[in-house]
C-alpha cells in the first residue's frame, strides 16, 4: 500500500531496495549509490485536525493534506536533494496509534522548547532529555494521537 501512496504523490521516483545480496538497486537492476535506507514513514493519527495542529506548532512545519487511496494523509516536507527520510500523518482503518512498533526520531534544533511546545498542547514527556555524548541529545514524547516519538538534538 505505501508504494502505491508514494507514487501517487510523487515520492517513490529515486527509491531503491536491497537485492538478494543486501546491496541496493536500481529499480531496473543498476547498482545505484548507497543513499539512507528509510525514505517515507507514515505515523497513525485518529483525528487529522488534531493531530496536523499538534505537528505543525510543535515542529514548525506546515504540512500537505491529500487524500491517498482514499486514506486522509498530510505529508511533511521533502527535499529531493537533502539527507534523510520523510513522511507523513495517516488516517484510515488500518492505522492505530500506538506506543509499540518502531520510533522515529525528529531532528531539532532545541529539545527543551520542542519538548515545551508539545507540552503545552497535551502531549506527556515518555523519557526526559538526556546526553548521549557526541551524538547530543535525545528525547521521547506522546504525540496528540498516542504516539510514542523521538526527539534528537546536535550538540552546538
Amino acid at each position: 500500500m505505501w508504494s502505491t501512496m508514494l507514487l501517487s504523490t510523487g515520492l517513490l521516483a529515486a527509491a531503491c531496495a536491497p537485492d538478494d545480496a543486501g546491496e541496493p538497486h536500481a529499480s531496473n537492476g543498476e547498482k545505484a549509490a548507497m543513499t539512507n535506507p528509510v525514505f517515507h514513514f507514515e505515523i497513525p493519527v485518529t483525528d487529522m485536525d488534531r493531530a496536523v495542529a499538534f505537528y505543525e506548532d510543535v515542529f514548525g512545519h506546515p504540512l500537505t493534506r491529500e487524500t491517498v487511496d482514499g486514506y486522509d494523509m498530510a505529508f511533511f516536507a521533502r527535499s529531493a536533494d537533502r539527507p534523510g527520510a520523510s513522511g507523513a500523518l495517516a488516517k484510515g482503518d488500518v492505522y492505530r496509534p500506538s506506543h509499540d512498533g518502531p520510533v522515529i526520531y525528529f531532528d531539532v534544533a532545541d529539545i527543551d522548547a520542542v519538548t515545551a511546545r508539545a507540552k503545552a498542547r497535551g502531549a506527556r514527556v515518555l523519557y526526559p532529555k538526556k546526553d548521549i555524548g557526541e551524538a547530543g541529545f535525545v528525547a521521547e514524547i506522546e504525540d496528540s494521537e498516542g504516539n510514542r516519538i523521538a526527539l534528537s538534538q546536535v550538540k552546538p
